[in-house]
């Protein structure tokens, strides 16, 4: 299951790729559409807006996945293993909750709005509603797996804090350990020469 999950979200990358690509192609030929010859692309405003919904959601997914999203792991971290092991169902218990009302609301709002038309492109409205379920299926889908992995033990001492800190704090955090790590060449305190 973690082997087609990756490979789901190696396509989402592709795809959010091209959205942000067709974005950016949208929203400069649109500006210098208008500065430069007085004309607009119509559609190009709730295209992009569609693509945009579309990139972040689809990256959820991925962030999802890789473990990056923001947490705060200062109590957690300090906990020993069965308290991070409870601590990370219960997070993954809410978690499922909270992606099956996302599910059920944006899948609702798939179904209300497939009749009802997109002002300039004429497309149906639905299209702005679908990445919610389809992050809401995919994200229920991770932790699932995640939540299956802790149960059975699959996972390590290292694995059981699935957050990560701020950049700044990963940065931080690798600046103190290479400061605080031997130097190689260096006498190491305690060691006669």
């Amino acid at each position: 299951m973690t082997r087609l999950i990756q490979l789901i979200c190696k396509g989402f990358e592709v795809v959010i790729a091209l959205f942000l690509a067709a974005m950016v192609v949208l929203v400069f030929g649109n500006v210098v559409l208008r500065y430069g010859f007085d004309s607009s692309i119509d559609m190009s405003d709730e295209v992009s807006r569609w693509l945009f919904i579309w990139v972040t959601f689809l990256g959820a997914v991925v962030a999802l996945q890789r473990h990056e999203h923001l947490g705060v792991d200062m109590v957690v971290d300090r906990l020993p293993d069965l308290g991070k092991k409870i601590c990370l169902v219960l997070g993954h218990v809410v978690m499922l909750a909270v992606t099956w009302f996302l599910f059920e609301g944006s899948w609702a709002q798939v179904q209300l709005n497939t009749d009802v038309s997109a002002p300039s492109t004429e497309l149906p409205m639905a299209i702005m509603y679908v990445p919610g379920a389809i992050f809401a299926a995919m994200a229920g889908l991770i932790l699932l797996t995640n939540l299956w992995r802790v149960l059975t033990g699959q996972l390590s001492t290292a694995d059981l804090v699935m957050v990560q800190a701020s950049e700044e704090a990963t940065q931080l955090e690798e600046i103190l350990g290479a400061a605080q790590a031997p130097q190689h060449g260096a006498p190491r305190s305690g060691s006669s020469t």
